[in-house]
C-alpha cells in the first residue's frame, strides 16, 4: 500500500454517497466521511469539501414521471442545496461555508482570485468551505459538468497539495472489476498516458455524472500541476481509517516533481481555447526553445471567432504546442497574419502591441 502526506486536501463526494437511493440526504456514508474530516482537522490538517448530490436531495420535492427538464432540475437544486449543506452541517460543531461555481467563475481571473482569497480566509477561521456547482442557475455554457473536474478545480485554486476522489470501487482497475473478475487494481500511476485513458470506462453510477474518465481528467489537470491525487472507494469506512494512517488504500496519482505557477495552473486547465491560432516552424522553434513572445509573422492561419483576451491554442501542422490569451481578434490577425510587427498599424490603423501572444500570457503544454 502506497504512503502518502499531505496537509491541505479537497475531498471529493458524489452524489451516491451524499443520496444513495437517489431521493433525498442520507447519513449511511456521510457519517463517516464526517468523523474523517473532522479527524484531520485534529492532526492540523485542512479539508475543503466538493459535494454533489443537490438535485438528487431535491428530486423528493419536484416529483416527476418524466425526464426532468433542464428547468426541474435547477429547481430541484436549488431546493435540494440546502437541504445537502444542512446534512453535512448536522455532524459538525464548526461553521460549513456554501461556495456554488459556475465555469464563468473559473474563467475569469479577478473572479479566479476572489475565490482563492474566500477560500484562504475560511480555512484561517476554520470553517469547512462545501464546494459545489450552481446548477440552480447554470445553464450548459456555464457548467463544469461534473464534480470530479470541479473538485479538480477547487484544488488548484485552493492551493491544495492533494485532491482525493471517492467513488464507489477501490480505484482504477486493469479493467472494469464489476465486468471482469480478474480485474487487478493499480496501486500507483506516474504518467496519466493514452494507455491510462483507455481503462476509463462510462459513468458507473445511476445516480452521479461522473465516471472514471472524468476522474482521470481530474487527476491529469492536478497532477500537472503538482498535486498529488487519490481515487478510493468511499463506501468502505476502512478507507477513511486507513487514510488517516497515511496509507492509500486505492490508486495514487503522483504529482510532477515541478508545480506550475498559480496564473500558469488557470492558463492552462481554467480557461477554455476559443479558436485556434496556426504557426510555422519558426514560431514554433521561438516559442519551445526560447521562451518567446508569438509574433504575427509566425502565424499561418487563424481557426475560430475570438475575440481580444480571449484563450487560444496555438497549433503547428495539427498539434497543440501552447495556449494563451490573444491581444488581438480573430478578424484582425487574418488580417496581420505573416506580417512583420512593424506593419500593424499600417494594417489595422491602429496597434494593442507587437506580439499576437505576450509570452507573460502563454503556457506550454
Amino acid at each position: 500500500m502506497q504512503k502518502i502526506s499531505w496537509q491541505r486536501a479537497v475531498l471529493k463526494i458524489g452524489s451516491a454517497l451524499v443520496a444513495p437511493d437517489g431521493e433525498g440526504c442520507s447519513g449511511e456514508y456521510v457519517l463517516n466521511i464526517a468523523r474523517f474530516i473532522t479527524e484531520c482537522r485534529k492532526q492540523g490538517k485542512e479539508i475543503v469539501l466538493v459535494s454533489s448530490g443537490s438535485v438528487a436531495a431535491g428530486r423528493a420535492h419536484i416529483k416527476v414521471t418524466h425526464q426532468p427538464t433542464i428547468a426541474e432540475k435547477q429547481a430541484m437544486a436549488a431546493i435540494g442545496q440546502s437541504q445537502m449543506m444542512a446534512n453535512w452541517a448536522r455532524f459538525f460543531d464548526f461553521p460549513c461555508a456554501q461556495i456554488l461555481l459556475t465555469s464563468g467563475d473559473l474563467r475569469d481571473r479577478t473572479r479566479y482570485v476572489n475565490i482563492k482569497n474566500t477560500l484562504r480566509e475560511l480555512l484561517a477561521y476554520q470553517a469547512l468551505p462545501i464546494v459545489n456547482e450552481n446548477d440552480s442557475v447554470a445553464v450548459n455554457e456555464l457548467k463544469v459538468g461534473d464534480n470530479d473536474n470541479l473538485a479538480a478545480y477547487t484544488a488548484l485554486v485552493s492551493q491544495a497539495d492533494t485532491l482525493i476522489i471517492c467513488s464507489d470501487i477501490d480505484g482504477l482497475y486493469t479493467a472494469d472489476p464489476r465486468k471482469h473478475k480478474d480485474a487487478k487494481l493499480i496501486p500507483q500511476v506516474d504518467e496519466i498516458d493514452e494507455e491510462i485513458h483507455a481503462l476509463a470506462g462510462g459513468a458507473g453510477s445511476k445516480v452521479g455524472t461522473g465516471g472514471m474518465r472524468t476522474k482521470l481528467q481530474a487527476a491529469e489537470k492536478c497532477t500537472s500541476s503538482g498535486i498529488q491525487t487519490l481515487i478510493v472507494n468511499g463506501h468502505n469506512s476502512d478507507v477513511f481509517e486507513q487514510l488517516l494512517r497515511g496509507d492509500c488504500p486505492g490508486t495514487l496519482f503522483t504529482a510532477k516533481a515541478t508545480a506550475k505557477g498559480a496564473r500558469a495552473s488557470w492558463l492552462q486547465h481554467a480557461l477554455q481555447s476559443a479558436g485556434d491560432i496556426h504557426v510555422d516552424e519558426g514560431a514554433k522553434n521561438a516559442l519551445l526553445s526560447r521562451g518567446a513572445s508569438l509574433l504575427p509573422s509566425g502565424v499561418t492561419d487563424v481557426a475560430g471567432n475570438f475575440n481580444t483576451g480571449d484563450a487560444v491554442t496555438i497549433k503547428y501542422n495539427g498539434t497543440a504546442i501552447a495556449k494563451g490569451l490573444s491581444l488581438y481578434c480573430a478578424d484582425d490577425l487574418q488580417l496581420i497574419k505573416g506580417k512583420h510587427s512593424d506593419k500593424i498599424t499600417d494594417t489595422l490603423g491602429f496597434t494593442l502591441g507587437e506580439a499576437v501572444i505576450h509570452r507573460d500570457d502563454l503556457i506550454l503544454l
